[in-house]
């Protein structure tokens, strides 16, 4: 699916990206990405290597772009004034926080505020204590990030990203290595911060973008595959998962359910028990579909 043009004058779009192109040396890492981005929750899908985290980092001004347009609130990262300005109303939470283990939840994010140039201490830490309170962790502001669990540590990192109130959050992998008690935490906490401000989360949890996400992208090689609604990404898996009681051969994919049928994918064979499709069904069937087409190129 084909985006509209990110950049056309009458784009309400908080994030606008047209023909971007970053390259690593001889690799090129997005290869003319183009899509916008609204308030609310977008989902950011692809496999590993597809381009996402460099996506990510050029938005949160944290690397260059090689070529192309991109606009993040009005401003243009590829600017000295633009990126300084973009960091100012930015919350980024990338995959490895770059925690000091020997530093409590407070004083790590009290170093994040102080990065973001909030020189008040008293109005400083005010801040710190609103965010770690957002998140759930105001009673273990005293802690040693070493003595904290993995859940615990990934929202002492998303309080940090959300100092200063951000108009615009990048969260990057911020459910991995997360229990399922844990990533519905995290789940209510995205939500919530999905009002009111743009979001950007990326994530190999599919199920994450279908609770989430009102729109969803998916990146391949550093071009985007898709781009639209998470119902529209379940519909490419329409009319093309069934339930049998053993695995068909000629499925793409095909598992054992809890109710004992299997649950296939791909092509039905005639007669076949239809079945609704999911967001991940979806997802798979184009990947399949975009791995083909890398066979035939």
């Amino acid at each position: 699916m084909s985006p509209t043009n990110p950049l056309s004058p009458t784009s309400t779009a908080a994030v606008t990206v047209r023909e971007l192109t970053v390259n690593y040396r001889n690799f090129r890492a997005l290869r003319g990405v183009s899509l916008s981005l609204e308030r609310g929750v977008t989902g950011l899908l692809g496999p590993n290597g597809a381009g996402k985290t460099t996506l990510l980092r050029t938005l949160a001004t944290a690397s260059l772009p090689g070529g192309g347009e991109i606009s993040v609130l009005g401003m243009d990262p590829r600017t000295p004034e633009g990126r300084l300005a973009i960091r100012r109303c930015l919350g980024y939470l990338p995959q490895d926080p770059g925690f000091h283990p020997s530093f409590t939840a407070f004083e790590f994010v009290d170093y994040v505020a102080i990065l973001k140039e909030m020189t008040d201490r008293t109005a400083r830490h005010k801040e710190v204590l609103r965010v770690l309170g957002a998140v759930g962790l105001a009673d273990r502001r005293g802690k040693k990030i070493k003595q904290l669990s993995g859940g615990m540590r990934q929202r002492v990192a998303l309080a940090g990203a959300l100092v200063g109130d951000p108009e615009f959050l990048i969260l990057d992998e911020p459910t991995v290595g997360l229990d399922p008690e844990q990533r519905l935490r995290f789940r209510e906490l995205i939500a919530d911060l999905g009002d009111g401000r743009t979001v950007l989360l990326s994530t190999h949890q599919t199920e994450d973008v279908a609770a989430l996400c009102r729109r969803v992208v998916v990146l391949d090689h550093g071009v985007v595959k898709f781009d639209g609604e998470p119902s529209a990404l379940s519909g490419v898996a329409a009319d093309r998962v069934w339930s049998s009681a053993e695995r068909d051969p000629q499925a793409l994919a095909g598992w054992r359910t809890g109710v004992g049928t299997v649950r296939n994918i791909g092509t039905p064979p005639p007669g076949a028990t239809l079945v609704e499709p999911t967001l991940e069904d979806g997802y798979l069937l184009l990947l399949d579909a975009m791995a083909g087409e890398e066979g035939a190129a």
